[in-house]
Formats: structure tokens, sequence, C-alpha cells
């Protein structure tokens, strides 16, 4: 059998892609061989670009455009039956807790301001600033704030029930999956014609690379440097028993951590961000206690909370922290959609609808040049 696509790799990503190929009646298989650290299993699912620290204004605008397509997204899984993906509009907090914030609190509302002035959002309406008593008020663990923003227009959503119903409601629709290992792209007069997957030759007329730390291996295959790397994250899940935390607001911290609540009396807290270390997904010492540290920094009364578990992650980090979407110029018919770092659930969904579209031959709404996989040089 010739498919119309081949997806490698099954995260958020991949399933995303692979679901809006086959709702557009393209015949699709799935490859992935379900490495141990997939990104998309231990993500923390903060969808809020208005409050990004990432300074570029085209990554920006295409995150503004994916955070505003998951809701369409949402109502097709349901409508198709998919199941949970935990996906739900929240509020967020950046707070200062210590003086050396001061600065990086001040740089943030500059951000914002310009991000008002540029593109229109967020709305001034959105923002809120707080006393600390205030905040302690909306996140009761908090310690007190020297200065704390509430923004009312974030959300959430959990990456292993999302890439799971993406994958489900794709495979009710016709989708075809393997576990398997590519192995080789195979190519014909400068187009590719399908992979090598588990020695086994699997002819498609479009190919995607959505590996995510794992696509370097595939790209050099046709001489495409892709500076990803793996990025270790630690993120530790904390259970407050008896206490109704669905409606706490997440926590945006400015020593790069965060803290996630959800309705089943679970804060997320993480998370660790090792660079250079390979694919080892273990979960360490050093990292669950840089995690657990900053947690009760920020805020103190998780103290007596039950350490439920702890999720080890390797995100996909580019060397400018911009994802790689788009066709390859040297191959006709390969496309990359990876690269995504810490942002994976945040874009992975629209960058899948993005790609998908490139696929069939229509073109995105939002420029993805600065995205382009052959930015890195030969």
């Amino acid at each position: 059998m010739t498919y119309d696509a081949i997806i490698c790799g099954g995260g958020v990503v991949g399933a995303a892609t692979a679901y809006e190929l086959v709702c557009s009646g393209a015949r699709t298989l799935l490859i992935d061989r379900a490495d141990t650290g997939r990104a998309t299993s231990a993500g923390a699912g903060i969808l809020s670009p208005a409050t990004s620290a990432i300074e570029s204004l085209e990554w920006f605008r295409f995150a503004q455009a994916a955070v505003e397509y998951y809701p369409n997204l949402i109502a097709r899984l349901n409508a198709d039956g998919a199941g949970d993906t935990g996906y739900a509009p929240c509020s967020e907090l950046l707070v200062a807790i210590s003086e050396d914030e001061d600065v990086p609190f001040a740089e943030m509302q500059q951000r914002i301001l310009r991000r008002q002035a540029q593109c229109g959002t967020p709305p001034a309406a959105a923002l809120q600033l707080l006393d600390s008593a205030e905040a302690q008020h909306r996140f009761p663990p908090l310690a007190a704030t020297r200065h704390a923003l509430a923004y009312r227009d974030a959300a959430r959503v959990d990456g292993r029930l999302l890439a799971d119903a993406l994958l489900r409601a794709a495979v009710m629709r016709g989708l075809s999956t393997r576990r398997a290992s590519v192995e080789q792209l195979l190519i014909d007069r400068q187009r590719v014609g399908g992979v090598i997957a588990d020695g086994e030759s699997i002819m498609g007329g479009a190919v995607v690379i959505a590996g995510g730390a794992w696509s370097p291996a595939i790209a050099a295959q046709i001489g495409l440097r892709l500076p990803i790397a793996p990025q270790r994250g630690q993120i530790a899940h904390l259970e407050l028993p008896g206490i109704d935390t669905a409606t706490w607001p997440v926590i945006i911290g400015f020593r790069g951590h965060y803290m996630v609540a959800w309705p089943d009396s679970r804060v997320v807290v993480g998370a660790s961000r090792e660079t250079g270390s390979g694919f080892d997904a273990r979960i360490t010492a050093a990292g669950v206690q840089l995690v657990l540290a900053e947690a009760m920094r920020v805020a103190p009364g998780l103290a007596q909370a039950t350490l439920r578990e702890v999720r080890v992650g390797l995100r996909p980090a580019t060397a400018d922290g911009l994802p790689v979407l788009g066709a390859t110029a040297a191959v006709g018919g390969l496309f990359l959609a990876t690269g995504h770092g810490a942002n994976g659930l945040q874009l992975g969904p629209y960058s899948g609808h993005v790609v998908a579209g490139l696929v069939r031959g229509s073109q995105p709404t939002v420029p993805i040049d600065v995205f382009r996989a052959d930015r890195f040089g030969p």
C-alpha cells in the first residue's frame, strides 16, 4: 500500500498532524517507537503566549494563533468522542517574591506593553495588578509577594490526555499506526518516496518528521543540519488531599519555574531545564531538589503536600529557541514539525494543523518563514 503521508513521531505534534490529515481524507500512517522521555508526556501544558518571555514577534503571532486554535480543535475532538484532553481556560498569576525579581517583573510588564502596541493583544482589561493579600487569596499556598500581575485569559491542557485523544480520534477516522523505528528515508530524484522502518520499505507521497529531540538523526540523511538537542525537564506532581484546587490560577515566577493547579487536588510544579542531558531520561536527586526548593520558595504552603510522582521529558530545544516547521528545499515531499522546546503543548496542535495544510498544498495564514528548516545551513 502507498500512503498519502507518513508521520514519523507520535507525540502531540505528530498526532495532531496525523489527525488533520485523516480528517481531510488523506491515507495516513503514523510510525512511532514510543521513546522514553518524550516531552509530550511531561509538559506542564500552560497556554499563555501573552506572558511568555520569548521576544520574537513572529513567534508571538504564531503562538497567539496556536492558542486561539485550541477551542476549535477541542470541539472537534469532543464531537469525535475522543475523550478528555484536560483542556480548560484558567487565570494566571505572575509573581515576584524576592528583591532580585523586581527587574524581571518590570521587564515583563514592558514586554506586554510592546505586544499590545504591536499586535493589539493582550487587552488591557485582561490584566490586573494585585496586592499580596489578593494574590494569596487566589492561590492560598503562595508566599507574600512583592509584585503580582493577574492575567485572566490563559488556559491549560494535559499533554498525555491530548495526544491520546488526537490519536484515538485519528484512528477512528482511518489512521494506520505502527510501532517501529524509522531507519531511513527513501528518496528518488530529489523527492521522498517513503521510509524504511524496522527493515521494511513503506511507500508514501509525503513524509513528516515530527520526532521531537530525535528528529536530527532523520534530517541528517539529506544533509540537513538541525541543531536540536534534548533538554531534560523534571516536573513534580503534588497532591493536597481534601483541598479544592480547581479554580487556582497558574503561577509563573521569575526563575524559570511555574505551578499548574488541576481539579483533582493536584498542583504540578517545575521544571528543571537541564541542557546537555543527552537522552538520559532519569529522575535525578538534584533535579527533584531544584524543582521542590523553588516551589517551596514561591509557595511555602505546599510543604505538606504529598509527592505523587515525578515526570521527565526531553524537550527538543533548538539553538535559537524557535521551532522548525515547513517543507525542505532539497527534497520534495519532506516536511518538518519539530523543535518546539518547552512550548510543544502550546504550539504543537497548531503546528500539526499548519504542516498538514502544507502537505495538502495550502499555505498557512500566519507566516512561518522564520521557522524554516534550512535556516541553520547545511
